[in-house]
């Protein structure tokens, strides 16, 4: 599992998708989470703007991504 420190809350779902390189562009991240490709805490998740914050566990394509936020 990797740690992902967000310096805002929330950060929309896709964003962090893209952002952490795990799809090549936004787009693409949209259409992973659409077809219910991504894991938000254990769950499916096909809200593509689904608003994510500290302690939320993200899986995708065999990544683990752990959310923190500076205290």
């Amino acid at each position: 599992m990797r740690d992902v420190e967000i310096n805002k809350q929330p950060v929309e779902l896709y964003k962090i998708l893209k952002f952490e390189g795990l799809t090549g562009s936004g787009a693409e991240a949209k259409t992973a989470v659409a077809e219910g490709m991504v894991r938000v805490n254990g769950q499916v998740e096909t809200q593509k703007r689904k608003k994510i914050v500290a302690g939320d566990v993200i899986e995708f394509a065999s990544e683990k991504l752990r959310i923190t936020f500076p205290e």
